[in-house]
């Protein structure tokens, strides 16, 4: 299987369930892993034949901006089903963290792994 991956893609999203925490933006950080669907990019050099990683990530930058999410499981699903059915991936694992929300800590956030069914 061949991987694209993200690393460390930061976004404002409107997230989270307390009430300080709906009143701005919050920055998370965003690392992706998704699988190329088509294993002959290598040798087309086509960028139709492969996921295009800017387009993924204007995309994640513009749908969290206009979007709400109570909790980080939540926006992780919802960047992994866009990777799957918008994109095109048949693999798509998505790590989202919130920044300094906890004392000692430099993030936390959850890891998830979906594949297309």
């Amino acid at each position: 299987m061949d991987v694209i991956y993200i690393s460390e893609l930061k976004a404002d999203a409107n997230l989270g369930v307390y009430t300080w925490e709906k009143s701005l933006p919050q920055t998370v950080e965003i690392s992706l892993e998704l699988a190329i669907p088509n294993r002959q990019v290598g040798a087309s050099d086509n960028l139709s034949d492969t996921i295009d990683y800017a387009a993924v990530t204007q995309r994640i930058r513009k749908e969290l901006s206009e979007r709400r999410f109570e909790l980080l499981e939540a926006l992780a699903e919802f960047i992994a089903q866009m990777l799957l059915n918008d994109f095109g991936s048949p693999w798509a694992k998505v790590n989202v963290a919130k920044i300094g929300m906890i004392r000692n800590a430099k993030r936390v956030g959850v890891i998830i792994e979906r594949r297309k069914s």
